[in-house]
């Protein structure tokens, strides 16, 4: 330790500034004498050897002296026009385009020459993905390669956290008095919100947990569906954050501040559907507005960010990346919180939020204002205090304390009690601090915790004008998960931040995935995936046709020897509409084997089907099911799960005589709208099931001869490979049609489709699951007949169903089941 000569045990510190020119005069004889053994060892030739130079140009300056040159010249020539001053000062495109792309505004996205919108990560993701334009963006579509690595991405999923940039995602803003807004969402949503049980309708008005529904067009006859969405309105009443439990009972009333003002509501849509979606609201806000009062319908696009964490760890992550600065509590609530709060249990109550999220209820919305992530060390959830530097030894081993309300600056304080939640957030928010400028604190922290140098006012006059916060109004959104699904997160923030955000989880242990990816998450999870799960909405039609001509792009590429069979993109869905008439023609006949020497008998007299648009509704609500099978008779041996309600699948797969009493199971009227549902499918022994397989009815003896056969059997029913080519084929209008086999021996092999698969086999997963459409009243006759020729201990709930991909001959064994009979909605996506 330096001690002072003056003043006994008074240590001095170092200098503040060290002087090189008085180091070097100290060390000068030092330097000429090893100057003199270099120049006697090279002969004083110290240019270096011409073998031994880099090949690079670095060290060759004219291009820097020619811009000099010019852009002196340019300040000094005044006689020049505008436009000539204009094409020499024009930087080149990549300068242009950084400058760009660097830039962070508070709101808006960045559009490239074709008027594509790039969102915020977007050059994060061109260097690591591959980028594609859907839906007016620049999304990434997968990781560089062949589209493979789904098995790596399903470990991520079981022992990590995946993360989504969904800033395509678009946001309506909906404002009114509330009855008013509920009657909107009522003329539109499918199920409305008035439908739900009184508990979870309160919790959904009050702003304590989202809803999700599907979005109709009330305007067009029938209803059309548009999109799934996601709704939350603005909460008027506060939750508790308290630590001894977070439960449904914690989102009780502290404090009720419902002034009687304007409600607000918040609709998430996928930006495939985006502005239809956004003109039927504004229809129905319109229409509203006429008959009770003003009803607003404002567009956040653009100001507002959604990530999605999926996977186990997701709790894990938040805790390291999301530190809470305030309750998310009304202001007087918050006062007291800051009232009460010392400097031993910091933030306790705000951080319980993210401890005990195991039992946060689905569907939670949680208010939180949290701290720049950047300013979090990689140890944890701390902060390097502004204040005294530490000693040498426990700077990076002592735990340091939370800043409280009293020791940040005023504008923060203001920043903090002025927007509370990301609703009033439309007001302006202020974007982080820069990065260079958090590199300039970090520098200035290490030069005083050695001593040298002064504290950079840099940063505090960057903030004191309001430019920049280092605090971020966050949404915490728990999507609705069931028993054995993953953990799954949204996180809502403004658009300026997404940057701040994105890195800090990145470096934390995230793993990025695009669409492709999010398609093999939700497979594995078993949740429908906008647009290609949803047929019967005009999304599907338009992404189904954008990969068709991809498709065929990537064919004509190939030599004609080596090009693929040219399948039908999207499926031809007016097949099962024609198989569904034909069975309503032969309803009278029960047993599958007349029925199949009928088709025999009349198949000169059938006309080809031809593949055209989505024909029908698909039922995603028991309720749904319910009414069709009201208006059918009720005779169909479907079993919705109903709440109030045991399902009776049980209780008639055991009876032994019902089927008797009932001989005559009853088919829908002729002429009524067919009735489609989501299926899961799984294999019995062996297949992979691709996207646009067709899901056909077999026959009893299918059945018994694939139970029977042994696994060293190679026997399986397939089509002759000179009926592939031929099953599907394509009109000259760009149609396509279903080819009957007009020769009987090759009719045998002929099963009728009732239904495609919509989301194939995840390659690697233990749960081969595939998901597929399938029309109701189909899917009931081929229960029927399985269950009278099966006995009563061999009835299953599923379904026996046949399988085969579009460019295969093989049929597939596999058992589907029906999503209703699991759960009350379908309507959960991903």
């Amino acid at each position: 330790m330096v001690t002072n000569g003056s003043k006994a045990g008074v240590s001095a510190a170092p200098p503040h500034e060290l002087t090189v020119w008085k180091f070097a005069e100290a060390r000068a004889p030092e330097l000429e004498s090893l100057h003199s053994i270099l120049a006697d060892r090279l002969d004083n030739n110290f240019q270096s050897q011409k073998n031994k130079r880099r090949r690079t140009t670095g060290h060759d300056d004219r291009v820097a002296k020619r811009k000099f040159k010019r852009r002196k010249a340019g300040v000094g020539d005044m006689c020049k026009t505008d436009s000539e001053r204009k094409d020499e000062s024009k930087v080149s495109r990549r300068v242009r385009r950084n400058i760009e792309l660097k830039k962070n505004p508070p709101c808006g996205f960045g559009t490239s020459g074709d008027g594509t919108k790039r969102l915020r990560t977007h050059v994060w993701h061109a260097k690591r993905f591959t980028m594609t334009k859907l839906w007016g963006f620049h999304v990434p579509l997968g990781l560089n390669g062949r589209g493979k690595g789904s098995r790596a991405l399903l470990k991520k999923l079981k022992n990590g956290v995946l993360v989504h940039d969904a800033s395509y995602y678009g946001c309506v803003q909906l404002e009114g008095p509330e009855d008013a807004l509920l009657l909107v969402l009522s003329s539109v949503l499918v199920p409305p919100p008035s439908t739900c049980c009184e508990g979870i309708s309160h919790d959904i008005l009050a702003g304590h947990i989202s809803g999700t529904a599907m979005l109709h067009d009330s305007g067009k006859p029938g209803f059309s569906p548009i999109a799934p969405v996601t709704f939350m309105w603005r909460p008027q009443q506060r939750f508790s954050t308290n630590t001894e439990g977070f439960n449904i009972d914690s989102f009780h009333i502290i404090q009720n501040i419902n002034d009687g003002t304007a409600s607000q509501l918040w609709v998430w849509i996928h930006a495939a559907a985006c502005e239809e979606a956004y003109a039927a609201l504004l229809s129905a806000c319109e229409r509203q507005t006429g008959i009770t009062g003003p009803v607003n319908c404002i567009s956040r696009e653009g100001q507002l960010e959604k990530l999605e964490l999926i996977g186990s760890k997701v709790f894990e992550l938040m805790q390291k990346t999301l530190l809470p600065t305030s309750c998310s509590e009304n202001s007087y609530h918050q006062k007291k919180c800051v009232a009460d709060r010392d400097d031993d249990h910091g933030l306790s109550e705000e951080t319980s939020i993210l401890e005990n999220g195991n039992q946060i209820p689905s569907s939670a919305v949680i208010s939180l204002v949290v701290k720049d992530p950047r300013t979090l060390t990689k140890k944890g959830n701390v902060i390097i205090p502004e204040g005294k530097p530490l000693g040498l030894l426990s700077y990076e081993h002592c735990e340091t304390k939370e800043q409280s309300f009293s020791s940040l600056p005023k504008h923060e304080a203001e920043c903090v009690f002025n927007y509370g939640d990301l609703w009033d957030a439309n007001k302006g928010v202020s974007p982080p601090v820069e990065e260079s400028i958090l590199c300039m604190e970090k520098h200035q922290q290490r030069k005083e915790f050695i001593c040298l140098g002064s504290k950079s006012s840099v940063s505090q006059n960057a903030i004191v004008d309001g430019k920049y916060s280092r605090v971020c109004p966050v949404m915490l959104l728990k999507n609705e998960n069931h028993e054995d699904s993953v953990t799954r997160w949204s996180i809502i923030l403004p658009l300026s931040w997404v940057k701040a955000f994105w890195i800090t989880l990145m470096s934390n242990g995230a793993h990025a995935i695009g669409l492709r990816e999010r398609q093999w998450v939700a497979c594995e999870i078993g949740l429908p995936y906008f647009p290609l799960d949803f047929p019967d909405c005009n999304a599907y039609s338009h992404f189904m046709a954008v990969e068709a001509i991809a498709f065929n792009h990537k064919a004509t590429l190939r030599p004609h020897s080596k090009m693929p069979l040219q399948v039908p993109i999207p499926p031809p869905w007016d097949c099962v509409r024609f198989n569904f008439e034909e069975r309503l023609s032969k309803a009278g006949n029960s047993h599958s084997g007349d029925s199949q020497a009928e088709l025999c008998s009349q198949g000169d007299k059938i006309d080809n089907c031809h593949g055209v648009s989505f024909d029908g509704i698909i039922a995603r609500t028991s309720s749904m099911l319910s009414d069709f099978l009201n208006n059918s008779g009720n005779h169909l041996l479907l079993f919705p799960k109903l709440r109030d309600q045991k399902s009776r699948l049980y209780e008639f797969m055991k009876d032994k005589e019902f089927l008797e009493k009932n001989a005559v199971i009853s088919e829908p009227k002729h002429g009524n709208t067919r009735c489609y549902l989501r299926v899961l499918l799984r294999a019995c022994k062996e297949g992979v099931f691709e996207q646009g397989a067709v899901v056909c009815a077999p026959l009893v003896t299918d059945i018994m001869l694939w139970k029977s056969r042994s696994e060293s059997d190679e026997q399986q029913l397939q089509i002759p490979q000179s009926l592939l080519k031929s099953y599907f084929m394509q009109s000259p209008s760009g149609k396509w049609e279903l080819q009957i086999p007009e020769d009987l021996a090759l009719r045998e092999f002929y099963r009728w489709p009732i239904g495609f698969i919509t989301t194939g086999f995840v390659r690697g997963s233990k749960k081969a699951t595939a998901g597929a459409v399938c029309e109701a009243s189909l899917l009931s006759k081929l229960r029927v007949e399985q269950w009278k020729a099966l006995p009563v201990r061999q009835r299953r709930k599923e379904t026996y169903v046949l399988v085969r991909n579009m460019r295969s001959t093989a049929y597939r064994l596999a058992l589907a089941t029906i999503v209703l009979e699991q759960e009350e909605e379908d309507i959960t996506f991903l």
